[in-house]
């Protein structure tokens, strides 16, 4: 699936989810488009590098 993203010199592309989050971690992307609208990276909350992986404590049952 592709998403439409909007660069920080407001040129327009479409990319892979693996390409927008290295982009969004270099710093390169404005804004994002998806299913509930536009995201203003910086501004609006966004998820990056954090698939998998769980800071937490362990909270499922028989799991210590």
């Amino acid at each position: 699936m592709l998403i439409k993203v909007i660069y920080t010199d407001d040129t327009f592309d479409y990319l892979k989810e693996t390409q927008l989050d290295r982009l969004l971690e270099m710093g390169k992307v404005a804004k994002f488009h998806r299913s509930s609208g536009w995201v203003a990276v910086g501004v609006e909350p966004i998820r990056t590098g954090q698939h998998g992986h769980y800071g937490g404590p362990e909270r499922r049952a028989g799991k210590a």
